[in-house]
């Protein structure tokens, strides 16, 4: 445990944005995981895509993920949901 104000506040304040961070991308991996469920099951749509969609570009505004990896794994998902529907 730091001895420092400021290093004491820094560990209360990373612990908390850690929390926070890990809620996001726990949420975020459960929507994937799910339509990717509904992909193999065949019945995904794209108002499903579009919630999926939503969830990784809230993690990416958060920072809790990069924009350009947000942006690929939302294409990789319409891609699989294209093939599928095909």
């Amino acid at each position: 445990m730091p001895n420092i104000k400021s290093a004491i506040k820094r560990v209360k304040v990373n612990k908390t944005k850690n929390l926070r961070n890990r809620m996001i991308k726990s949420a975020m991996r459960t929507t994937v995981k799910k339509f990717e469920t509904a992909v193999s099951e065949g019945n995904a749509d794209a108002k499903m895509l579009s919630v999926t969609a939503g969830a990784i570009d809230k993690a990416a505004a958060k920072g809790v993920m990069h924009k350009n990896a947000a942006n690929r794994k939302k294409a990789r998902l319409a891609k699989r949901l294209a093939k599928a529907q095909a």
